[in-house]
């Protein structure tokens, strides 16, 4: 079974992002907003902090618990020459205003992509691209399960897919997940620990575990344990190390595109 490890191919573009960053006579700069200090929130802005200083991106990491402090937060950087990208952390804890939020950046420093304008593809679905080709995963005539509609990865990622043409249904709230198992290639986004279980997963199949939620402390993906023990499946993310970091990777690209666009 292939382990599909992001860390891998974030390393060789990493390399090169440090190399273009070197070269360029005003520096980019990313303001992370964010409106809580969850666990999981908290380790995915560390790691993109620790990413900025190794490729020499400043990364300004600010927590603000005031709805409208946040939106003036927002205005003030649109209007700042000097950050070059803005991103808000998700989950918010009030998820109602996430589309405001996000639709309140400018599309030139909308980097993760979420926005209605943004100039920039979802980074969360452009990693998930980058990885199954960066293994050699054919999509074509392929049946592709997308479980999860959020903005991060299952709505973005089935634009993608469906724009390319490919076979792709989008599994949510209510549905049958019983079918899954119909599938060669399942791609789940929902932060519920365990939700895809053994009887869902054909063999052969390939698994991209794009979920993450804290359970007792400990970081979670959507994929059961038990279907992680099977030897019988084509390709599978590992807990940690699959889709995060070319997450991370993707995103600084964008920052790094981002001074030639504002």
């Amino acid at each position: 079974m292939k382990s599909l490890n992001g860390k891998e191919l974030a390393g060789f573009i990493k390399e090169r992002q440090a190399h273009q960053v070197a070269a360029m006579s005003v520096k980019p700069k990313l303001l992370i907003l964010r409106d809580s200090d969850n666990p999981v929130i908290t380790k995915y802005v560390n790691l993109k902090k620790r990413y900025g200083e190794d490729i020499g991106v400043e990364v300004i990491d600010m927590c603000i618990t005031s709805d409208d402090a946040l939106r003036e937060e927002i205005i003030r950087a649109n209007n700042d020459s000097s950050i070059s990208g803005i991103i808000i952390q998700l989950p918010l804890t009030n998820k109602s205003l996430t589309d405001e939020l996000c639709n309140l950046i400018v599309p030139e420093k909308d980097v993760d992509g979420l926005g209605e304008h943004s100039k920039f593809d979802s980074a969360t679905a452009t990693a998930i691209n980058w990885l199954l080709a960066g293994y050699d995963i054919k999509l074509e005539h392929k049946k592709i399960a997308l479980i999860g509609r959020g903005k991060l990865v299952g709505a973005p990622l089935y634009r993608m897919f469906t724009n390319s043409g490919y076979h792709v249904d989008l599994f949510h709230r209510g549905s049958d997940l019983t079918k899954l198992n119909q599938y060669d290639i399942i791609i789940t986004a929902t932060g519920q620990p365990g939700l895809i279980t053994n009887s869902m997963v054909k063999p052969g199949a390939t698994l991209v575990d794009a979920g993450t939620a804290s359970e007792d402390g400990v970081l979670k993906g959507d994929v059961a344990d038990a279907v992680r023990e099977r030897t019988d499946l084509a390709a599978i993310t590992p807990v940690t190390g699959g889709v995060g970091p070319l997450t991370v990777t993707c995103l600084f690209d964008h920052v790094i595109q981002a001074i030639g666009i504002y």
